[in-house]
C-alpha cells in the first residue's frame, strides 16, 4: 500500500505498456458493439511530469520524453493522440511543453466510443481520490475503491461481452506472482472470451518462469507472451524490461508488437537484448 507511481510515471515500461493497450483497444473499436475495459489496479490517472517526485528519479527523460522525439503520429497513433491531448501546448516536438503523462485510465477514457464502458479501480485511499478527481464525470466511467483481485469476481463477466482487463499491480508483496495466477484462473474461467493483460516486471527470471509454468498449467487455448528487455538480466534486483501476458489476444497482435517493440527499442535508444514475443505453452 505503499507504492506511489508518481515516481515512476513516463518509464520505459509505461511506455510499452500503454502503447500495447492502445493497439487493443484500436482493436477493439474496429467492431461497432460496445465492449468495457476493466483496469483493476489504477493509480491516479495523471501525471505531472514536473512534480519533484517524478523529477527526482528522472525516469520520464529516458522514457516518454525520448519516445516523442520520435515519430509517434505514425507509428502508434492512438497513444500519440492521447498524448496529445493530455498536453495542449505541445506541438508534437520536443519536450519543452510535454508536462503531463496519462495513466492507463485516461489512455482508455479517450479512446471510449458512446457505447463502451470503462470500470477503475484503485484500493489505496489517496490514490482513489486523486483519481476520482483526475477523470472526467462521464456515465461510460465507472471509479470504484476497491482491491483490484476483488473487482475480477465482482465485474467479471461484464453485460457487453466483449472488452479486456488490465492488471497491473505495483509488485510489492513477494507472493505477488502466486497471487496472480490464482486470480487468472478464476477470472479466465470466468470470463473465457475476454482479453486479458498482464504486465509484470522482469527482474526475478525464476520468479517469472515458476509463473509462466502456473500459467501454463491452466492450458490456455489461446494466450502469448511479450516481453521487452533494454537490459542484461544479470541482477535480479534491477529492472531489466518489461513483461505482458496476453490472453484471447486480437487477431494478428504478436505480429504487431514484434513491429511495436523493434520501433521502441530505436525511438528509446536501448538495446535490443532477448525480446520474446510467442505462444505461452512454446517451449
Amino acid at each position: 500500500m505503499n507504492y506511489r507511481h508518481i515516481y515512476h510515471a513516463g518509464h520505459i515500461c509505461d511506455v510499452v505498456k500503454h502503447a500495447i493497450q492502445s493497439l487493443v483497444i484500436a482493436h477493439l473499436c474496429v467492431k461497432e458493439k460496445g465492449f468495457a475495459i476493466l483496469d483493476t489496479h489504477a493509480g491516479i490517472g495523471l501525471y505531472d511530469l514536473q512534480d519533484p517526485r517524478a523529477v527526482k528519479t528522472g525516469e520520464a527523460e529516458a522514457g516518454i520524453k525520448r519516445l516523442i522525439e520520435g515519430d509517434l503520429a505514425s507509428e502508434i497513433p492512438d497513444y500519440h493522440a492521447v498524448l496529445k491531448k493530455m498536453n495542449p501546448l505541445w506541438r508534437g516536438e520536443g519536450a519543452e511543453s510535454f508536462r503531463t503523462y496519462p495513466g492507463s485510465p485516461l489512455i482508455s477514457f479517450h479512446m471510449l466510443r458512446p457505447q463502451d464502458r470503462l470500470i477503475l479501480c484503485e484500493a489505496h485511499p489517496e490514490e482513489f481520490e486523486t483519481l476520482r478527481h483526475a477523470m472526467p464525470a462521464d456515465p461510460r466511467v465507472q471509479i470504484h475503491k476497491r482491491d483490484g483481485y476483488e473487482a475480477l469476481t465482482a465485474f467479471l463477466p461484464p453485460p457487453e461481452k466483449r472488452g479486456f482487463v488490465l492488471i497491473d499491480p505495483p509488485f510489492e508483496s513477494p507472493d505477488e506472482f502466486t497471487r496472480l495466477a490464482v486470480r487468472i484462473r478464476e477470472s479466465v474461467r470466468r470470463w473465457p472470451s475476454g482479453v486479458f493483460l498482464i504486465w509484470y516486471p522482469v527482474k526475478d527470471r525464476p520468479a517469472i518462469w515458476r509463473f509462466q509454468e502456473s500459467l501454463r498449467m491452466l492450458e490456455l487455448p489461446n494466450a502469448f507472451c511479450a516481453e521487452f528487455i533494454w537490459q542484461e538480466e544479470t541482477r535480479a534486483d534491477f529492472l531489466n524490461g518489461s513483461g505482458m501476458i496476453v490472453i484471447n489476444p486480437p487477431w494478428r497482435m504478436d505480429e504487431k508488437l514484434r513491429v511495436l517493440f523493434a520501433f521502441l527499442h530505436t525511438a528509446l535508444r536501448v538495446p535490443q537484448i532477448s525480446d520474446r514475443v510467442g505462444a505461452l505453452n512454446a517451449p
